[in-house]
């Protein structure tokens, strides 16, 4: 997992260091030096301005010029006031200001064919929440120390990095931090291999949702809990006639009062997913009792249950988007990560909040975030595809927020980038990336 650390904790890196400041900034300059070589593609005839501020970045900059210019490049270094155009250059190096900017800023006009390389984040990017401070640049690519930061990851700023490379420091250690980006090789380890002796009750999975007219919500996740799971049962209220993929098993429940049937003999399996399509989760108290792993989405996603919720002993993951959220009493600030590690705290549950960048954390305070997804999930039917999906992962006995991370990699990698795709593409896609995960 690749680490992230918030302006404050960098903050405390930095001056947790053994080395002086002057050889960590030397250190960080030259990284962006060779970053700014590898994209001009050489060094003969080319010309480059550093926008330097007076901090730390500037700094980072202003020895970034000197390698440069000892190189041969023909380096000018301007102050972020700097109000004449960046014209008649090969690359603008942006290390006007970084992750303690807290005011707007304008950064200087730069032409349109002239790329950008930012020092840790574009200046005018809060490096804690993403947002926007004044005018930014957007870099084509930024070189950030150590560890990503959070500006990085949530958008709007997101959009406006570029590629983004983490280069180590030398005497810059964050290995204490408790909040990492997830990467392949992570999902890869979470997502277990069925045994010669697996059966399919090992992996059995219980869905209570739906209801009259509303049964596509749980399809769609006991589709995807299928291709994990090995038994997945559908209940939904008041439908005797189910409507339910041929792989899963159908339980009759009636229209009113079934919260006691939907609950029986819930000890038989691996886990519980409730919510999708429900239409009235006041039922659902007498699960929330239950011991086994649960999953809560959608329409249990409310008020009336945090009670409940808070009161479980068993592993709970709920999985909100930012309304439901917040009607679960998270907090409306725009540090999202601080916000969702909150709530788990509070809770006691693990707690995956959707979004661009999806947010998982963990009651004790570690927290994952998944960055390889993209707009096209932004579609109806796709949250019930990602709920099947961890909870079917969850019924195979991986730990809760394994599970919620793995689910999310999983589900966002599904997208890979494709256009038109709808909810049911992500299920007919997910062997694929299983696959490519255990190759």
């Amino acid at each position: 997992m690749i680490p992230v650390v918030t302006p404050e904790e960098m903050r405390a890196v930095d001056a947790g260091a053994p080395e002086p400041l002057d050889t960590l900034v030397d250190r960080a300059g030259r990284a962006v030096a060779l970053a700014a070589v590898r994209m001009l593609g050489g060094v003969y005839g080319r010309r480059v301005t550093v926008v330097a501020g007076p901090g730390n970045n500037g700094a980072d900059g202003r020895v970034a010029a000197r390698v440069l210019a000892r190189r041969g490049v023909r380096v000018r270094v301007v102050s972020p006031d700097e109000r004449a155009a960046l014209v008649g250059i090969d690359l603008v190096i942006d290390a006007a200001y970084g992750t303690g900017l807290s005011r707007p800023y304008e950064f200087p006009e730069v032409a349109a064919d002239v790329p950008v390389l930012a020092v840790d984040i574009p200046s005018g990017v809060d490096g804690l929440t993403g947002e926007l401070l004044g005018r930014p640049r957007r870099a084509d690519e930024t070189v950030t120390f150590v560890a990503l930061k959070p500006g990085l990851l949530h958008e709007p700023g997101r959009s406006w990095c570029g590629r983004v490379r983490v280069v180590p420091i030398a005497g810059l250690a964050v290995e204490k931090v408790s909040t990492h980006v997830v990467e392949r090789s992570d999902a890869a380890s979470w997502v277990p291999a069925r045994g010669a002796d697996h059966h399919k009750w090992r992996s059995a999975l219980r869905i209570i949702g739906g209801s009259a007219g509303m049964t596509g919500a749980v399809e769609l996740a006991a589709r995807a809990a299928s291709r994990v799971a090995g038994y997945v049962e559908t209940a939904v209220p008041g439908r005797e006639g189910l409507d339910h993929p041929v792989e899963a098993v159908g339980r009759w429940l009636p229209a009113m009062e079934w919260g006691s049937l939907a609950a029986a003999d819930v000890d038989r399996f691996g886990a519980v997913l409730a919510g999708p399509g429900l239409r009235d989760p006041g039922e659902l108290a007498s699960l929330l009792t239950c011991t086994r792993p649960l999953l809560l989405d959608a329409s249990a996603l409310v008020p009336e249950l945090v009670g409940a919720i808070r009161a479980r002993s068993g592993p709970t993951i709920i999985t909100p988007h930012d309304g439901e959220f917040a009607r679960l009493g998270g907090s409306s600030t725009v540090d999202r990560i601080g916000a969702t590690r909150d709530l788990a705290a509070d809770l006691g549950v693990v707690v995956l909040r959707k979004g661009p960048t999806t947010v998982i954390a963990a009651p004790d305070g570690a927290v994952r975030m998944v960055t390889n997804g993209g707009p096209e999930l932004a579609s109806a039917g796709t949250g019930d595809v990602l709920a099947g999906l961890v909870a079917g992962l969850t019924a195979c006995g991986v730990d809760a927020f394994d599970a919620a991370a793995a689910g999310a990699w999983i589900h966002a990698a599904a997208v890979a980038g494709r256009v038109g795709v709808v909810a049911s593409d992500l299920v007919a896609a997910i062997p694929g990336v299983l696959e490519q995960l255990r190759g």
